[in-house]
């Protein structure tokens, strides 16, 4: 028998063959010294990969060495490995003579499904409302026969409310893990090598917020589907201030470290629908995170060429600031921009909304470059990994594909962060300002992109609107101008 070769993303029992195989894991200090990660992103992979090394047992060979190349290229073993996920690490597999390569596993939708989706689509735009359709047909999930449950297919319009007029959503705090001895170990191997001068870290330590193990990932579904799945759908879009969790699951991160299969994950949601325990609107809204959109970004990395990376169409060349970089929410004065920037610096994580309509949308207003924002996705977040921020930062936060991924620009002014949250209300900007002191950096760095990329946008007609609205600005030299002086300073 083979010896399964797993990296760090693919712990769960399904990247496995049997209940008796042999597996190699390698802990590569290189990883963590080539890039400046979060602190807390650095301790789950580890304590991951050494929970699950501890469960396998004799099972396991875990080797801590600086490179991949030292453990795999002198290796006796015949080894086997899943898919990896990302383009670096596939070359890398690739270049091993004696090392066999496997389908990928975790995903909802195989490899060979999609091109299959891709080809019968005979050269029609890639949709990924289309995409998920067909995705809930052929795994059956939330179907009842034909028709898709509770009548039609997507529930968005139902889950997009504004927040409650209250500090929280008034639900329970999602389940945390207890911190055990291999924890304690990580923290002192971190410490050990940020006093040796081998790695640097962003953002704050610990206490472990997301799951390690397979159980913990269980329990930590079975709580969000008990406990928050009913109260996801209505304000899914929102934010408050003092409510990072809200409804949302925190399953992306042991998802992405394959500890939880995405097809299990819908059908405990459905199992509520069904049982009547959570409304379809939220269970739809839900089970299209993670079938639909999860697996669409991870095809889309794939399908694309390999230098969509590096697109640029709006060319965007500011670099990015340092008070961003480091995650200086101390110093930033725009009370959402601020408060995102303190979770992510506490928790290296917030809900998709924070990341797309505050951290992303600031950076495509002013120009930040496309690489530069995802490769800080990518080590800020402990469910960031290439796969995931590629397409997500590239077309989808910075529309730096020019149309691949979205249909248009994420881009928004206060008025969409003033009705989709609570932190306009004592923000020293207004969001309804465009020029002055209280000028709302959103609202002014809006109209600011809008005009920068005019032209470039011109033949975009869901963005017509407000570029026709460029010409009924009175006060647009003097926002150009008071924008041009902002430059990269905090706002």
């Amino acid at each position: 028998m083979d010896r399964r070769w797993i990296f760090g993303d693919q712990l769960g029992p399904h990247f496995t063959d049997d209940a008796d195989q042999p597996v190699l894991l390698v802990e590569s200090r290189a990883v963590f010294r080539r890039r400046r990660f979060h602190r807390q992103k650095a301790h789950l992979i580890l304590s991951a990969m050494r929970h699950r090394a501890a469960e396998l047992g004799e099972r396991c060979r875990y080797v801590e060495s600086d490179t991949y190349a030292e453990v795999v290229d002198h290796t006796r073993d015949r080894l086997s490995v899943c898919h990896p996920t990302s383009h670096t690490a596939l070359d890398f597999v690739r270049g091993r003579e004696r090392v066999e390569l496997l389908d990928a596993r975790g995903y909802a939708t195989s490899m060979a499904d999609f091109r299959a989706w891709t080809d019968a689509r005979n050269g029609k735009r890639l949709l990924m409302e289309d995409f998920y359709r067909e995705a809930r047909r052929r795994l059956d999930v939330l179907m009842d026969g034909t028709d898709p449950a509770g009548g039609k297919w997507n529930f968005d319009h139902e889950n997009r409310e504004p927040p409650p007029k209250q500090p929280t959503l008034g639900i329970d705090e999602p389940w945390w893990p207890a911190e055990d001895e291999i924890d304690e170990q990580v923290r002192h191997d971190l410490d050990r090598w940020e006093r040796d001068g081998d790695v640097a870290f962003l953002g704050e330590d610990g206490p472990r917020r997301f799951a390690a193990t397979r159980t913990e990932a269980l329990h930590a579904l079975r709580d969000f589907v008990e406990h928050r799945l009913p109260n996801f759908g209505r304000h899914e879009d929102a934010m408050l201030r003092t409510d990072s969790w809200m409804a949302h699951s925190l399953l992306s991160a042991p998802m992405n470290l394959g500890l939880l299969d995405p097809v299990e994950v819908v059908h405990r949601a459905e199992e509520a629908y069904r049982a009547s325990n959570a409304p379809i609107s939220s269970v739809e809204g839900f089970t299209r995170q993670v079938i639909g959109w999860r697996d669409y970004v991870w095809h889309l990395y794939w399908q694309q060429p390999r230098n969509y990376r590096s697109r640029n169409e709006l060319g965007a060349t500011t670099n990015l600031p340092k008070w961003f970089a480091e995650l200086d929410h101390e110093h930033v004065d725009a009370a959402c921009l601020s408060d995102v920037l303190r979770d992510v610096a506490r928790h290296g994580w917030v809900h998709h909304i924070p990341r797309l309509m505050v951290l992303g949308n600031y950076a495509m207003q002013h120009g930040w470059r496309p690489a530069q924002v995802t490769d800080w996705f990518h080590r800020a977040f402990v469910d960031g990994y290439d796969w995931v921020m590629v397409p997500n930062v590239v077309g989808m936060s910075q529309y730096a594909d020019g149309g691949v991924m979205a249909t248009k620009p994420y881009a928004g002014g206060g008025a969409y962060i003033d009705r989709m949250s609570d932190y306009c209300g004592e923000c020293v900007y207004n969001p309804k300002v465009r020029v002055g002191d209280d000028a709302c950096p959103f609202t002014a760095g809006y109209w600011a992109f809008l005009h920068r990329n005019r032209d470039k946008l011109a033949g975009n007609q869901r963005i017509a609107q407000p570029l026709h609205g460029l010409d009924r600005l009175k006060d647009l030299d003097a926002l150009l101008e008071q924008e041009s002086t902002r430059g990269s300073r905090a706002p």
